[in-house]
């Protein structure tokens, strides 16, 4: 018998330590140490990879690039995301709120795929007649290759008697191997699964799915290490009781990262949104003070979403509140807005959201963030027709974004008629049907705004 030690495994980064404290020593995280047995290896790999091809030491030169074209999905706006398609040999870990859809989605790429290649579902979580009522609501004919099973040794063995091209493993946090003594669900067991699963589909060169849990804070649950073993985490973003989900790659060595794609939930499953900026725009017959519309840039996406603010007295401490948007660069905003734009806030309450639910990251935001403000502060309208974008400096000058011109073509295609942009993404050919005001500091486009709304 293997001969066992104690140990104390943080949570959230995997780190061992000898012995218990309050904080892990590598992630500075609180409370997160748990008491687990490990056994001693008794070989350099486990049982069930024993069988697969032995490694062997390869010049650079001698490898063949191989240009073979990326197994579709079935779901254009999901292959988008992943950066054209699923690549041999992939890993990809999928995480989520609870009931937000990943199952769902998975069970309906499964069924593209396994008319093209022969795929293999692992639920862990489900019963297989959960998992068949599920493909009846959703409308699914095709006959799908079902395991209901959580041992590790156990799968690894069948897949390598049915040869599946894609294996989904539903969740990883349900797994267990015999080379851990942990509990299933434990950072040890997590990491130890993980890492023969994704060797046993490097050397095997199939495709791996991966459904994995979040913790409260949004994060995936199990060890960080989880994330840096495989090639591509995509997270589901959006409320599970509202109807548009937003799945957006973190992370992907085979495309983009940040790119997104939009899907909505129907009775029938996740249905693909081609055009993303209709839903994130407001279907207002009648503009109100506080709300204009910027060009975003997800990855390679040009994105059209609504900004709206609103500025009132305030009862006591001013609020500031910011949704969808970097709450400490609200205040550098403010601070702007009132030293070189004149407009003071410090007795108010600023609230700001951006429609729809999808999170900014860029710094193009901050100039429309600021005309939002005004608009609410002076109780003006901004024509629903206009757009604005650019990055605002603490001197008050407006500085250039990447890819201006696609922002552009973009609002022309949603026929908008004004654009308010940095100098220096003025282009250099009129776009038809868009008057351009270039503004080279954040008065220009308050005193451009003041004298037209």
């Amino acid at each position: 018998m293997a001969k066992t030690k104690l140990e104390f495994v943080c949570r959230e980064c995997g780190a061992s330590h000898p012995q218990w404290a309050g904080q892990c020593l590598d992630c500075k995280s609180w409370n997160t140490l748990e008491e687990i047995f490990t056994a001693k290896a008794t070989s350099s790999k486990p049982e069930s990879l024993q069988d697969l091809p032995p490694s062997k030491v390869q010049k650079l030169s001698e490898i063949k690039s191989e240009n073979t074209s990326r197994l579709s999905t079935g779901l254009s706006e999901l292959d988008r995301t992943l950066g054209g398609g699923l690549v041999d040999g992939s890993v990809v870990l999928i995480g989520g709120d609870p009931g937000i859809g990943k199952s769902t989605l998975i069970l309906q790429a499964m069924t593209a795929i396994n008319k093209k290649k022969p795929a293999l579902y692992v639920s862990g979580e489900e019963s297989a007649q959960q998992v068949s009522d599920r493909a009846v609501r959703l409308g699914i004919k095709e006959d799908l290759l079902l395991l209901n099973e959580t041992h590790l040794e156990k799968i690894i063995s069948l897949a390598k008697e049915i040869k599946p091209k894609v294996i989904v493993i539903d969740s990883i946090q349900t797994m267990v191997t015999d080379g851990s003594t942990s509990a299933p669900g434990s950072v040890t067991q997590v990491r130890d699964c993980a890492a023969i699963l994704t060797q046993f589909a490097k050397q095997t060169n199939t495709i791996l799915l991966m459904i994995g849990h979040v913790t409260k804070g949004g994060a995936l649950a199990g060890p960080r290490i989880l994330e840096h073993m495989v090639d591509c985490v995509l997270y589901f973003e959006g409320d599970a009781g509202g109807r548009y989900r937003v799945i957006r790659a973190v992370k992907n060595r085979f495309g983009a990262v940040n790119e997104i794609s939009v899907f909505a939930m129907s009775e029938t499953g996740l249905k693909q949104v081609d055009n993303p900026s209709a839903i994130f725009l407001s279907n207002q017959t009648k503009p109100s003070p506080g709300s204009m519309v910027m060009v975003t840039r997800e990855a390679t996406r040009p994105l059209m979403i609504e900004v709206q603010a609103l500025v009132d007295d305030a009862s006591g401490n001013p609020k500031r509140v910011c949704v969808g948007l970097d709450q400490n660069r609200l205040a550098l905003q403010l601070a702007v807005l009132h030293k070189h734009g004149g407009i003071a806030t410090h007795d108010q309450d600023v609230f700001v959201n951006v429609v729809g639910g999808i999170k900014v990251n860029e710094t193009a935001s901050d100039l429309v963030v600021m005309l939002a403000i005004m608009s609410s502060s002076r109780d003006k309208v901004i024509p629903k027709d206009w757009i604005a974008f650019g990055e605002v400096g603490l001197t008050g000058e407006v500085r250039p974004v990447y890819n201006a011109a696609e922002r552009l073509a973009e609002a022309q295609k949603h026929g908008f008629k004004v654009a308010i942009i940095p100098k220096g993404n003025t282009p250099k050919k009129a776009v038809k049907g868009m008057k351009i005001i270039p503004v080279a500091y954040l008065y220009q486009a308050l005193q451009y705004l003041a004298e037209n709304i």
